[in-house]
């Protein structure tokens, strides 16, 4: 998992030298991506942005998270795989997300090529356990399930739901490719989602009888 620390350690560096030597207005100007910058010719906001974080609870939970799918991942495919997707994912994220914000809608954050990494290691190895106890398998389903869920109430705010949701779903193609049995690690990542719904659903009304 060299790799993925590596990456860590890159995006955690790149945090306080942003705000060391730039304004928040100059951040977002020159190193968040949006549409409109796409368009003025900063291309290099389609990297960049994957390392702005706006702040220090927003880079640790992105980086717990990269930590959980990367080093999964880094495992079964390599570190060179394992970057190259979540710098892919990235990238396409924010192209194919496009139709979906407003042109002045500044993008930042590692979030969405996470997500990528997430989908990807479903499908290769949805059983190993993360440091939340929990199979990453069914950490991810369940975070693109909420991500949905809140697309469809709309909820709004300052999280990219589509985003998210867009770059599970680039992770996809790439777990079946590298995975060796893709259906049978999505029927058993289905299986742990009805086992875990149902443990929640006993919890819930045992919890309303007490």
């Amino acid at each position: 998992m060299k790799a993925t620390l590596a990456l860590i350690a890159s995006i955690i560096i790149a945090y306080f030298l942003e705000y060391s030597f730039f304004s928040v207005s100059q951040i977002v100007s020159y190193l968040a991506f949006s549409t409109s910058s796409l368009l003025g010719g900063k291309i290099w906001t389609l990297v960049t942005a994957l390392y702005v974080h706006v702040s220090l609870l927003h880079l640790f939970g992105n980086m717990l998270f990269l930590f959980i799918f990367g080093a999964a991942l880094e495992r079964e495919v390599g570190g060179k795989k394992t970057i190259g997707l979540f710098f892919l994912g990235g990238v396409l994220t924010f192209l194919i997300g496009i139709p979906f914000y407003p042109i002045n809608t500044p993008l930042v954050g590692a979030s969405a090529a996470i997500f990528t990494l997430a989908g990807a290691i479903m499908l290769i190895h949805p059983t190993k356990l993360t440091v939340v106890i929990l199979p990453v398998g069914l950490v991810a389903i369940l975070f693109f399930l909420l991500n949905l869920y809140d697309i469809s109430i709309n909820a709004g705010g300052n999280v990219a739901y589509y985003s998210h949701a867009i770059g599970f779903l680039i992770g996809i193609p790439f777990g079946a490719m590298w995975s060796k049995h893709p259906w049978k690690n999505l029927g058993i990542t289905m299986l742990m989602l009805l086992v875990f719904v149902a443990v929640v659903l006993v919890i819930y009304l045992l919890l309303k009888l007490l």
